[in-house]
This record gives C-alpha cells, structure tokens and sequence, in this order.
C-alpha cells in the first residue's frame, strides 16, 4: 500500500502545487507519494508562472501540472492532508468527516512533527507512524495563534512573494520528512 500525502489550496495554482513539487523533491527517497487539489479550483488549469519557477527549481518539469478541484475522494484516498489554511481544513472535514484525525494545516503539522518524538516503525509504516507521532505531540505544545497557522495566499503578489511562500511551505515540509526519515 502506498502513502499518500495531499495538499489543499484554494485554486490548486500557487501554495498546493508548490507544496507538491517541494515535497516530492524532500520525501523523493520515501514511500510516498504526493499530489495537490484545490476546494475552489477549476479543472486544467496551469499553475501559477511564479509557482512553476520554483517547481522548476527541484529539478521537475511542471509543465504538465494542471489544476483540479477538491473531490471526496481525494481525501478518502489520502494518508495525510495538508492544507494551506484552517478555512480549507474546515472544507476537507466536511467533505469526508474520516479525515479528520489525518487533516492538518501545513503550518500545524510542521510544528508538530518538529516537536514529535519518532517511533520506528517498518519503512512502510513510516508516515502512518509520523502522524501518529505528531498528533501525539499536539497534546504536549501550548496552541499556536490561529494566524499561525495559515499560508498566505501570494496570489496578485511578486516573484519574492512566491519565494517567501515557498519557503515557508519548506520549513513546514522538513520536520514531516525527518520524522518520516527516523520512523522508517
């Protein structure tokens, strides 16, 4: 069985599809395998020139990305969702309630794993096992602003806004990959 990771933006243009191609290029040595969708998207779209720059930049063509919109689904078949927004992780859940134990804000669940300890578990086990470990780490953090938990949209903003945006998605990215790195 493969591991599925899915990020949700608003129009699957800028922050998802970035997320995706950051996280495929940091998770690449994993079993997992990752996608992106948006709860507002339109189908077929391209993504954003500013976010395909640095899709571009892990090495990937994108090209071929092309939009879709958030389905059931989508969110049935995932391991773990992660959002830009707490207003899309409100979307997911209604969506399909099942997710909710597996439903975080990217921001959220980068702060959590940061502050999971790894339990090892067989390689393909391995994400089950990072989100096990983060969700158990919720309960020892104080709760973060609820600012803090958003991805500004960079949407109508510059090529820096865009870097900023993506950096801060691979901040959030790093703690996942680690504590899939020590569980497996």
């Amino acid at each position: 069985m493969v591991d599925r990771v899915l990020f949700v933006c608003h129009a699957n243009l800028c922050r998802s599809p970035m997320a995706e191609y950051l996280a495929r290029r940091l998770l690449a040595d994993r079993p997992v395998t990752v996608a992106s969708a948006g709860t507002d998207a339109m189908d077929g779209l391209a993504m954003h020139p500013y976010a395909m720059e640095i899709a571009a930049e892990g090495g990937a063509d994108p090209a071929a990305f092309r939009s879709r919109g958030l389905r059931p689904e989508y969110l049935a078949d995932a391991t773990l969702v992660l959002t830009a927004t707490r207003r899309q992780r409100s979307v997911c859940t209604a969506l399909a309630p099942a997710a909710l134990h597996r439903t975080f804000t990217l921001r959220q669940f980068g702060r959590l794993a940061a502050a999971a300890e790894p339990q090892a578990e067989p390689a393909d086990d391995s994400l089950r096992a990072a989100i096990a470990a983060a969700a158990h780490a919720r309960g020892r953090l104080q709760p973060a602003a609820p600012d803090a938990d958003d991805l500004r949209d960079p949407i109508g903003g510059t090529a820096a806004d865009f870097r900023r945006c993506a950096e801060e998605i691979e901040r959030s990215l790093r703690p996942l990959a680690a504590l899939i790195g020590a569980a497996g």
